[in-house]
């Protein structure tokens, strides 16, 4: 694939421009709220808040990988108790309950560490009765953002919208029927990972996400 393909995303925040105008009926609106899932989903949802201006905030998921490939999702975990098994990845990398149950209590632990670094002492946006738009920088399997959605149905929200760059086309169709809008740009016929589809995919650091929540979150202050 060469480096000017319309395929090829040139970073996250490139990406998150990419899914500014299929969102453009949420501009303007205070019902509205986009959800970042970190880290990688913060530098795209900002993108998207910014140009909207809607609100943006936080839905912290942790991938529960396979200790033989961390990358592989066994499940998910989210914010307000939710875990989302992958059973037919766990078929497929078959783990005794001993060490399934050590692979939760770390990502607990760091979904934790992450709510306190990047929240602080700021609460939750209520979700209830609002326009929810949960963002990351991609989809694989898909296990972390139905965790995402579970843990926002939860609390009643009026719509739930997917909006993401890129994902394989079976995760796209599995994800759909969960919500009541799914947004993906780039649906390629064969996916192999997600960082193929950016020309930039470095890891994004907490200094990064909590620059960029602090800006979105002045930003609001400022119009209130």
């Amino acid at each position: 694939m060469s480096p000017s393909s319309p395929l090829l995303l040139q970073d996250r925040a490139a990406a998150g421009r990419r899914l500014v105008e299929p969102l453009r009926q949420y501009a303007h609106r205070p019902d509205v709220i986009v959800l970042a899932l970190p880290r990688g989903g913060v530098p795209v949802a900002y993108e998207v808040a910014t140009a909207l201006e809607v609100r943006l905030d936080l839905m912290l998921v942790r991938k529960l990988g396979a200790p033989s490939n961390e990358e592989f999702a066994l499940g998910a975990i989210a914010s307000g108790g939710i875990q989302i098994l992958n059973d037919h990845a766990l078929r497929a990398h078959p783990i005794d309950q001993a060490t399934f149950d050590a692979v939760v209590a770390r990502e607990k632990r760091e979904l934790l560490r992450r709510e306190q670094a990047y929240r602080g002492t700021r609460e939750p946006v209520p979700l209830k009765d609002q326009v929810v738009i949960l963002i990351d920088d991609g989809l694989a399997t898909g296990a972390s953002m139905m965790a995402a959605i579970q843990a926002v149905r939860l609390q009643a929200p009026s719509r739930i919208v997917v909006a993401v760059p890129v994902a394989p086309i079976e995760t796209v169709e599995a994800l759909r029927s969960e919500v009541d809008e799914l947004i993906c740009p780039v649906v390629p016929d064969w996916f192999m990972s997600l960082g193929h589809w950016y020309m930039d995919f470095s890891q994004t650091s907490d200094e990064e996400v909590i620059k960029l929540l602090q800006r979105a979150w002045h930003r609001e202050a400022d119009i209130e």
